[in-house]
């Protein structure tokens, strides 16, 4: 931040606690920024209306009411100017209110002076961010009111710090939209790390998150860093956080709540500076309810709830977001971009998508592989007309039929089964709206072989 910018920054600190007031002050002047202290929240409104401030810093408790209550004002009043609450150690509870009432960022008692600066400092990167920061037509496309309304749940809440839960279907755009939320906010110069948490095994889990020191554990040859201090500075994005196993949720839990985590083999904290984004395409609340999902998480890491809508619901981005893939493929795959007949394009907007983007993108990927001319007919397509039911009992019936003609497999009985099983899983998969632990149930298997399968026959998860 250039000695201009410091010099015309204003902070304001509202709190009744004089020693709290010089503390806060002292440390913002070092950091070269004009600061301006009261005791009242009525004081704080006067200041408000006779001043610009670049950040309010308010405490909890305060004489004449709470810090709520400003945080409220400030939203009704001045929307863009951000404000942080000051709350007392240990009370979440309290913090998490600030959060879902507007509050850009909270801090605890006693007060660290390394979180303030960096508090501080990313709040007045708010500063320089572009009215529109990211260019939507590229990613979120399509007109329809949820959409729309997409769009501008993701420039508010990238001017906060509070943890989003992102919900929707598997292969709706859950990641897309976390990776939007970061890159229009003040961490978006920092890294973006993403992870599933379906896909870490048990035993690695702790490592991967948390990082450990060399020598703590069989094969661990040298020091590691985790996830957390990957994001440090940036943003964490904990997809499929339902597929985390209880064990692991307590101590992830600490690591958000603390703001440090501590690698395997080591008794030394580190602190850590991540905003965190979650996302699965199950009903989190549910899991809550049967008990494979921690309350206080779930209460911890869903202050701020966005649904993605399924595919099918906003159908007018359909032919924006082919015409967006066939670009992509031909750029990636260095060809000219496909063109599609009239009637190939009216069946994708007519496809009910169970699979969303995702499953668009694969089958545009196939069709253009088997197209001929470059253009895509309606045959290219390959779309599952028949109900998933329907195509796993055509599926068993192909495989009864071999014992009719058994000589169809000759020569090929491996290529042949894997077709057989590619056509099941991909049934399963449409019948469960491409829910992979709902699909596994369906055919008897577990959620670890199911993708295992899904790995070996190259099918998208």
């Amino acid at each position: 931040m250039s000695e201009t910018k410091t010099a015309n920054t204003k902070i304001l600190v509202v709190d009744d606690e004089p020693d709290i007031r010089d503390l806060l002050a002292m440390t913002l002047r070092r950091m070269k920024l004009n600061v301006e202290t009261v005791g009242s929240i009525v004081e704080a409104k006067k200041c408000l209306a006779n001043h610009d401030y670049q950040l309010c810093l308010t405490d909890m408790r305060l004489p004449d009411g709470t810090g709520l209550e400003l945080i409220q004002f400030i939203q009704e009043t001045q929307r863009k100017l951000p404000v942080a609450m000051i709350t007392a150690y240990g009370n979440l509870e309290l913090a998490i209110e600030a959060l879902k009432r507007g509050a850009f960022d909270f801090l605890t008692k006693p007060l660290d002076v390394e979180r303030l600066r960096g508090l501080v400092a990313t709040a007045l990167r708010l500063d320089q961010l572009a009215e529109a920061s990211y260019d939507g037509s590229l990613k979120l496309l399509g007109n329809s009111a949820s959409m729309q309304q997409l769009r501008e749940q993701i420039q508010k809440v990238s001017r906060s710090q509070a943890p989003v839960y992102i919900s929707g279907e598997s292969g709706s755009g859950k990641e897309v939209v976390a990776r939007l939320i970061h890159a229009s906010g003040p961490r978006n110069s920092s890294p973006f790390v993403p992870v599933n948490c379906g896909a870490i095994p048990l035993e690695l889990m702790e490592s991967e998150f948390f990082g450990h020191v060399k020598g703590s554990f069989t094969g661990a040859y040298d020091h590691k860093k985790g996830l957390f201090e990957a994001a440090n500075g940036g943003t964490l994005f904990l997809d499929e956080v339902a597929d985390l196993p209880l064990v692991m949720q307590v101590k992830l839990l600490r690591a958000i709540q603390e703001k440090s985590v501590r690698k395997v083999g080591s008794n030394e904290e580190i602190p850590i500076d991540v905003r965190i984004l979650s996302a699965t395409h199950k009903e989190l609340a549910a899991e809550v309810e049967a008990q494979r999902f921690r309350n206080d998480l779930f209460y911890r890491i869903n202050v701020i709830e966005m649904k993605v809508p399924p595919l099918r619901q906003r159908r007018d981005g359909v032919p924006l977001l082919i015409e967006y893939l066939l670009d992509k493929l031909a750029n990636n795959w260095s060809i000219s971009k496909p063109s599609i007949e009239s009637n190939a394009l009216q069946a994708l907007k007519d496809y009910d998508f169970p699979g969303n983007v995702r499953e668009l993108e694969n089958v545009l990927e196939r069709a253009v592989t088997l197209c001929e001319k470059n253009t895509i007919a309606l045959g290219d397509l390959q779309l599952q007309n028949n109900s998933a039911t329907t195509q796993v009992a055509a599926s068993s019936e192909s495989v009864s039929s071999t014992d009719d003609d058994p000589s169809i497999a000759f020569g090929r009985l491996d290529d042949y089964l894997a077709e057989i099983e590619k056509r099941v899983l991909l049934a399963a998969l449409d019948k469960c709206r491409w829910n992979r632990s709902a699909a596994a149930e369906l055919l008897g298997i577990s959620f670890r072989q199911m993708r295992y399968r899904l790995a070996k026959l190259n099918i998208e998860e």
